[in-house]
């Protein structure tokens, strides 16, 4: 079964539990996800998170129900996990331009475009197919890296992600961090290292480099606060090289290029690597690593 008929089972899960907490992890098991890379996979492909849909979907629903039964406004607002009338009402609001109220009184509701129909990811295939254009990754087998380096806290919600880490790389830099480093093997290879995914969305972003790991084991480094090691685990990956914005890149490999392949995303963490001598500010000469199996 490939991705998007496994998100495909994930979404029905979704839907068949609208009126229930959000449970993540039951959903991604669904479709044999992890929470986290299911996540990831669903943001990449539609543009907005699980949460934002499922938010999107209850309140279309509600909306619905304003329209065509009697039910009140506190018991449906219930039905959908709100804890409160003022609550699903201050929601129902921000999303929909008006009260719950005035939209149940309304002859012709103005809301329609604001409705988020149930997604099938089966149907969108072609459309996904067609979306996202790159080169083909190249396949390679790495022996593990030894890296030493300085952790920084981001989110996936709202791609966070996306507008935080420049800046992790550029504190990095500001502040010399790479300088407590010990054993650097390439120092103008820097890497970044996305790593212990949290089921929420949040993750580590790491920014170090390559240490020769002349202690026994990396658990054995004496390391300032707010310095982490780890091993990158050897294997097959897919490299890929940027030809544009770094964010449009990992948007198309996790959007079309992985869901289309015949592979999967591996455990471990993604890395890139990017020449800091050869880079300018225009152009990053950074190439991005996908762990395959």
């Amino acid at each position: 079964m490939d991705h998007y008929s496994r998100i495909q089972l994930a979404i029905d899960h979704l839907e068949a539990h609208l009126q229930e907490p959000f449970d993540i992890k039951e959903a991604a098991a669904a479709a044999s996800f992890s929470a986290f890379h299911f996540q990831r996979l669903f943001q990449a492909i539609t543009g907005f998170t699980v949460l934002e849909y499922v938010r999107r979907r209850r309140l279309t629903e509600s909306a619905s129900a304003l329209r065509n039964t009697a039910m009140g406004v506190l018991e449906i607002a219930l039905n959908y996990g709100y804890q409160s009338q003022e609550a699903f009402t201050r929601a129902f609001d921000a999303h929909f331009g008006t009260t719950p109220a005035r939209f149940r009184k309304a002859e012709e509701p103005a809301a329609e475009t604001q409705m988020q129909c149930s997604i099938n990811f089966n149907e969108f295939r072609s459309q996904l197919d067609t979306a996202f254009h790159m080169n083909s990754p190249r396949l390679v087998t790495l022996k593990p890296i030894r890296i030493v380096g300085y952790e920084y806290q981001t989110h996936l919600s709202g791609a966070q992600h996306y507008g935080e880490i420049p800046g992790f790389y550029h504190e990095f830099g500001r502040e010399q961090r790479f300088m407590s480093i010990p054993d650097r093997l390439r120092p103008d290879m820097a890497y970044g290292i996305a790593t212990h995914f949290q089921e929420d969305g949040a993750f580590s972003f790491i920014v170090g480099e390559e240490s020769s790991g002349r202690s026994d084991s990396l658990e054995s480094l004496q390391l300032e606060p707010g310095y982490t090691s780890l091993e990158i685990p050897g294997g097959l990956y897919a490299e890929f090289t940027t030809e544009g914005s770094e964010q449009d890149v990992r948007k198309m490999i996790y959007g079309s290029w992985l869901p289309a392949s015949k592979y999967e995303h591996r455990e471990g963490p993604d890395f890139e690597v990017t020449d800091v001598w050869k880079s300018t500010p225009e152009r990053l000469d950074m190439k991005i690593y996908i762990p395959l199996q």
